[in-house]
């Protein structure tokens, strides 16, 4: 009897699962097989010349090392906020945890612009950091800024609900054993948030590599040294070059979804885990 209550919970399945899959396709699926169709009125040739120019080649460059850089940098600082965010009580925790979705909310022209100011060469970061010879606006250095400081969110909301979530007396149970707090980590804390981590570290990469408007202003925007993937792709639709745009599209495109397969893969297993349990 339970069963069939809860298989009525939600009524209509046929007609709820096809409105799924329309507006699936229409907002997904639709798009993007538009870029596969606009790309094969390239033939191999051509589109293989589009999409490995040396110019291009270099965009990818910048563009998958530093969204790597940034996500790594994301993974160890977004651990450290989601732990004190959730193993501490102190007077302002709540605005705290509530700027971690600013990057989400703010528009990205007006993040973009203002780390500029800020770390430019006569910006309150930027002038005292390149009195001492580190240069970041208009550099690869203000690249990964841009991309740490969109990517953030992700790790912590990732992470956070699985610490919620976590008993603390395994840690206490460790510690009055005898173990150290960096074994208790390792062994104890380290094995239940990685996967949360992982897909917070796989959905900041994969941000990263399609992040433009924040990136742009403080890029210097500067061929074969800051110049990113989309902004070429922008670039190319300005000059009415479809063909090609849509091809560097195309290859973004499935360098994100592998980025996103994956995380899917972390997922699946962690569900799987948890059901074997």
């Amino acid at each position: 009897m339970a069963s069939g209550i809860r298989k009525r919970v939600v009524p209509g399945f046929g007609l709820s699962l096809g409105l799924t899959l329309a507006y699936t396709g229409v907002m997904v699926l639709i798009p993007m097989a538009s870029l596969v169709f606009q790309s094969s009125s390239l033939g191999w040739s051509e589109f293989w010349a589009a999409v490995t120019d040396p110019r291009i080649l270099a965009s990818y460059r910048v563009s998958f090392v530093c969204s790597f850089v940034a996500a790594c940098i994301n993974a160890v600082f977004g651990l450290l906020l989601a732990w004190v965010l959730v193993r501490y009580r102190f007077p302002g925790r709540r605005i705290l945890d509530g700027l971690i979705e600013l990057p989400f909310a703010l528009p990205t022209a007006v993040a973009g612009i203002s780390l500029t100011a800020l770390y430019s060469n006569k910006g309150f970061l930027g002038k005292p950091l390149e009195d001492i010879g580190i240069k970041v606006a208009y550099t690869q250095v203000g690249i990964i800024i841009a991309l740490t400081f969109i990517g953030l969110p992700f790790i912590v909301r990732a992470v956070q609900p699985v610490l919620e979530e976590m008993d603390s007396c395994y840690e206490e149970a460790a510690l009055i054993l005898g173990a150290s707090r960096t074994r208790v980590f390792f062994t104890v804390i380290l094995p239940e948030i990685l996967p949360a981590a992982l897909t917070g570290f796989g959905l900041a990469f994969g941000r990263g590599l399609g992040e433009y408007g924040s990136v742009i202003f403080i890029a210097g925007n500067m061929p074969y040294k800051t110049e990113i993937a989309p902004l070429l792709i922008m670039t190319k639709l300005e000059q009415f070059n479809y063909d090609e745009a849509t091809a560097v599209a195309l290859v973004m495109l499935v360098a994100s979804f592998a980025v996103m397969f994956l995380v899917n893969c972390v997922q699946s297993r962690k569900l799987r885990y948890l059901g074997h349990d």
